[in-house]
């Protein structure tokens, strides 16, 4: 090289490579001219050299085989290392940057085949998930065909028994048949007993007169007294007669007791099986309305089914996969994994908003003012740009928790939005207070997800009173105090049952499903048992961005939720119009019907929150002044959704003492 570096090709023709240089510059007029009267001189001999040796490198190669990339990059990493050689004073530097390329390239090729796997895993998940849905399609069509196997065997029932019912009434009928023609066969069988029985004696005596009138002196005694005696017998015969013919008259149609008896308890067994076909078939045929209703039902649903079905494929949109997020967010598969987990499709949008933003954020170097509109925030008002601060997530976490700390030490006087304008000019000076105000009002704008970060921007917009924030974390505080007191071991340590016995009692007014929920965040689950050791200090611990543990974002949740409640349950009983007038003696009074152990204070205190009037400067319950004061409903219930509104004792309880 001859002991100095070569100025080509600065100013070659042909392959001519631009310096990184401003174009303005003084060097750079300086050195355009050098290359204007330098433009007829060759290339190095060395350079050709390294050219022509890349060349037949490059035609030697393999291009075909999977590692084509890789073999292509060996010629480069030679004229690179025959470069550092030849230049011995730049040898450590061009080494360094060599390095610095091979490292990255190792670790590329890392992440590469640490993802292979996770590829043949989403397939094998993908194949057993379309296995699990034809299982469940295969059973379900076998279900629906055994259903309508017992549906035919229902049906071949209810004609089964309709027949048997047939065949007893037609068996009953026969028999009542039986019965008469017995009936006219006895009454038959009498008459010709009697007639029988008349001729017989008859006959008697016509043949006892007969022998008395042949052989008068046979019977050896006066025949008038015996004619006398015959007489009499013949009368009390008569008589006899006369009242066995009465009494065949009268029980003629009499049966034996034997076979009364008898037909009674056929009579009986009868109707008993008669009773119980009936009660079947009864209890079948309902059974048939409810199959015939439970079909209809089923197949009503099938079709308004199969019609959601139609239009869901008409009208829907394929479901995201959210894997391919993985490649984009910053941190790789690991931090998407991170912050995926417990989301659905709404929460996965917010976060990738959030973090396109936040590059988007980091991207900015300035932001435009707002100017000094009345609709912009005091804090805001700046005409002009103000420079991006470009903090981190972490910064801005903890600048406003010590703003919280200030706010909280200090008698609150000033407006909120004065007062965070303030702490800036304090915490930096009055030069860059405005560039902060608009960076942490754009960063807590952006992050929703981020509890410090929301709770902030919704005090400072004036969406949230001050009181909630500090009512929550006075909640915590409390709680995490008493926990700490029934540790007397002072070990961290507390079991399920004085875990679940202390959320009772310093919650009195939650649910028992929302104690589960509770101890369930904590981290309870159905196999634990109350003798199971819970670390409860880990419970209110937060990490470097200010996000809290699950249990206290339960907590966060249940309150919102309880307050939503309230307030609806409060607006019906006011009414469903929005635009219906209250006023505070119609507010008072719907407040004490869905709660009524309020105390006069608190009951004020809400009043004087909705119709934005002093406490002081309320008039008094009963005072008629209380109609000059109207509001509509829905500015009343916004009103309330911004401050710190809860129920104070159980629904029904009877107004305490105030």
């Amino acid at each position: 090289m001859g002991g100095h570096l070569s100025p080509w090709p600065m100013y070659a023709s042909g392959q001519t490579i631009l310096p990184n240089r401003k174009p303005c510059s003084e060097d750079y007029r300086k050195r355009a001219g050098w290359q204007q009267q330098s433009l007829g001189i060759a290339k190095p001999r060395y350079l050709e050299q390294l050219e022509n040796y890349l060349r037949k490198e490059l035609l030697l190669l393999d291009l075909g085989t999977d590692s084509a990339q890789e073999l292509r990059l060996q010629p480069y990493r030679e004229i690179f290392e025959f470069f550092i050689e030849d230049f011995k004073t730049y040898k450590p530097l061009l080494s360094s940057i060599k390095n610095a390329y091979e490292v990255m390239l190792a670790h590329q090729r890392e992440k590469i085949r640490a993802l292979e796997p996770l590829k043949a895993k989403l397939v094998t998940v993908n194949e057993d998930c379309n296995e699990r849905i034809l299982a469940m399609r295969a059973e379900e069509r076998y279900e629906i065909s055994m259903l309508k196997k017992e549906k035919m065997n229902l049906l071949k029932l209810i004609d089964k028994k309709n027949e048997e019912k047939v065949s007893l009434q037609s068996e009953v009928t026969k028999l009542r048949k039986n019965l008469a023609e017995e009936y006219l066969h006895y009454l038959s069988e009498r008459d010709a007993r009697k007639i029988l029985l008349a001729d017989l004696n008859e006959l008697r005596y016509q043949r006892e007169d007969m022998s008395l009138a042949q052989s008068p002196g046979i019977w050896g005694e006066d025949p008038m007294k015996l004619t006398l005696a015959l007489k009499m017998t013949r009368q009390d015969l008569t008589r006899t007669q006369m009242e066995l013919n009465t009494m065949k008259a009268n029980f003629g149609d009499v049966v034996p007791r034997r076979d009364f008896e008898m037909q009674e308890k056929t009579n009986k067994d009868l109707q008993e099986q008669l009773d119980s076909l009936r009660a079947d078939y009864e209890e079948v045929r309902k059974e048939h309305e409810i199959l015939l209703q439970l079909h209809m039902s089923t197949l009503k649903e099938r079709d308004q089914f199969y019609a959601e079905l139609q239009e869901i494929q008409r009208t829907s949109t394929p479901r995201p996969d959210w894997t391919k997020c993985e490649d984009v967010v910053a941190g790789g598969p690991e931090r998407w994994q991170m912050l995926a987990e417990g989301k659905n499709s709404d929460q996965l949008v917010d976060v990738l908003l959030e973090e396109i933003g936040e590059g988007l954020l980091r991207e900015k170097d300035f932001f435009p003012g707002l100017g000094y509109g009345e609709a912009i925030p005091p804090f805001l008002r700046f005409d002009g740009t103000v420079e991006n601060k470009k903090p981190t997530k972490k910064e801005v976490v903890n600048l406003l928790k010590d703003a919280w700390k200030e706010r909280l030490s200090e008698e609150q006087k000033e407006r909120f939005s004065d007062f965070f304008f303030n702490f800036l000019e304090r915490r930096f000076g009055p030069t860059d207070a405005m560039a902060w105000a608009y960076t942490i009002f754009e960063n807590i704008k952006l992050f929703h997800s981020n509890e410090v970060m929301s709770q902030f921007y919704a005090v400072l917009m004036g969406k949230m009173k001050e009181s909630v924030y500090i009512n929550q974390k006075e909640t915590v505080a409390q709680l995490l105090k008493e926990m700490t007191s029934v540790d007397s071991q002072n070990e961290g340590l507390l079991s399920m049952e004085q875990f679940g016995t202390i959320l009772k009692s310093t919650f009195p007014l939650k649910k028992e499903e929302q104690i589960q929920e509770l101890m369930e965040a904590g981290g309870w689950h159905p196999n634990s048992s109350s003798a199971d050791l819970l670390s409860y200090r880990s419970l209110f611990m937060e990490d470097d961005e200010g996000q809290s543990e699950p249990f206290v974002q339960k907590l966060w949740e249940q309150y919102v939720d309880e307050k939503e409640a309230y307030l609806q349950e409060l607006k019906q009983e006011l009414g469903q119009e929005l635009y219906n007038e209250v006023t505070p003696r119609k507010l008072r009074e719907a407040l004490m019907n869905i709660d009524p152990s309020l105390d006069n204070k608190t009951l004020n205190t809400y009043i004087s929150q909705a119709f934005q009037v002093p406490v002081t400067d309320l008039p008094e319950e009963g005072d008629e002044k209380e109609e000059d004061i109207k509001t509509w409903l829905q500015t009343v219930m916004e009103r309330l959704q911004v401050a710190d509104i809860r129920r104070v004792g159980p629904q029904g309880e009877p107004e305490p003492a105030s």
